[in-house]
């Protein structure tokens, strides 16, 4: 499908997205990465303080949601798939709160290890008239030690050749190393397993022979090394985004890139083959959080049940869509993505 005059609109029918909703409930996706506790504080404003230029929120509810790599997994289960959670937590409260709600949502965490000298990252977010006014980070982000990342390889190890795919989350906290990067590689490599992965550009990984890499637009002009000079309001006319691909292409080969431009969509890029730009399905955007945790966990489990590339993408995109029309980390469900379709 290298013919960019074929549209998004007609990539992914309504019959096929129901073949790929059907399926999903037999593939198996194993996330590895970052994992956090998002924690939302709900309330509204009347008034502004006192005594600084401030809002007033007054409390009305707090949640909690899985955050990073386990927002991945949430989503994945959230879609049908079998989903499971491969990465380290310290041994506190919010790591115990993020087991018990994956386990609700029917995430595996047979490999969500404690570790007694991390602490699980916390982001507070504070919301008020389905805006966000304020975000607060706890966060741990030493490397992981080599102990602990063996641990993780062995289980890996152990998973990998029962998987459709194994999707990546590296939010710059320390879980995802080399040496587990490398090890992840050999392993799908060996069993013919896609791999898929969310880049952080400050985290300097080797990002060669993965099957998808998706950067959001800032993040891929970094990995590139090039600057982003102007835009355009086409992506397909943006000659510094399409050197940035070509350059991320040619240099880490991967199968995939679908580099995410927020209001302007997705650009979908692969070797040999022409770009194509896919308009967002957004309808309304209230709450961008997760979003991007959204596209990578729909499009590996579009191509685990089948989908084409273009297929894959045009479903993420649709994923996506939704889940920026609501506030939180949000999820889609089946029925939800069959409607906006």
């Amino acid at each position: 499908m290298s013919d960019a005059s074929q549209t998004p609109r007609r990539a992914l029918s309504a019959q096929r997205l129901r073949q790929f909703l059907a399926r999903s409930a037999d593939a198996r996706v194993l996330v590895v990465g970052d994992v956090m506790l998002d924690q939302f504080i709900w309330g509204d404003v009347a008034r502004i303080s006192p005594e600084a230029p401030v809002p007033i929120v007054e409390f009305t509810s707090e949640s909690y949601m899985p955050g990073g790599a386990a927002n991945v997994a949430r989503n994945l289960s959230a879609l049908g798939a079998r989903a499971a959670l491969y990465s380290v937590v310290g041994e506190d409260l919010a790591g115990a709160g993020l087991h018990d709600l994956l386990t609700e949502q029917r995430v595996s965490c047979r490999s969500l290890f404690q570790h007694p000298k991390r602490h699980t990252s916390i982001k507070t977010r504070i919301v008020a008239h389905r805006q966000q006014l304020v975000r607060v980070d706890r966060e741990t982000k030493d490397p992981l030690d080599e102990k602990a990342t063996q641990g993780l390889i062995a289980a890996l190890r152990r998973d990998v050749p029962g998987c459709d795919a194994v999707i990546v989350g590296d939010y710059g906290k320390g879980i995802v190393t080399q040496g587990l990067l490398d090890a992840l590689k050999s392993m799908c490599r060996a069993n013919g397993v896609w791999l898929s992965l969310d880049p952080k550009p400050v985290h300097r990984l080797q990002l060669d022979q993965l099957s998808l890499i998706t950067p959001n637009r800032k993040e891929a002009f970094e990995l590139s090394g090039l600057h982003d000079t102007q835009r355009a309001a086409n992506p397909l006319d943006d000659k510094p985004l399409l050197a940035t691909a070509a350059t991320l292409l040619s240099e880490l080969s991967p199968a995939v890139l679908l580099i995410t431009l927020g209001e302007l969509g997705m650009l979908l890029c692969q070797r040999e083959r022409k770009p194509i730009h896919i308009p967002t399905a957004a309808q309304e955007v209230f709450d961008v959080s997760g979003a991007g945790d959204t596209v990578i966990a729909s499009f590996t489990l579009a191509i685990a049940t089948g989908a084409s590339p273009l297929e894959a993408a045009a479903f993420s995109n649709q994923a996506a869509g939704v889940v920026v029309g609501n506030v939180g980390t949000a999820t889609v469900s089946p029925a939800e993505l069959q409607r906006s379709l």
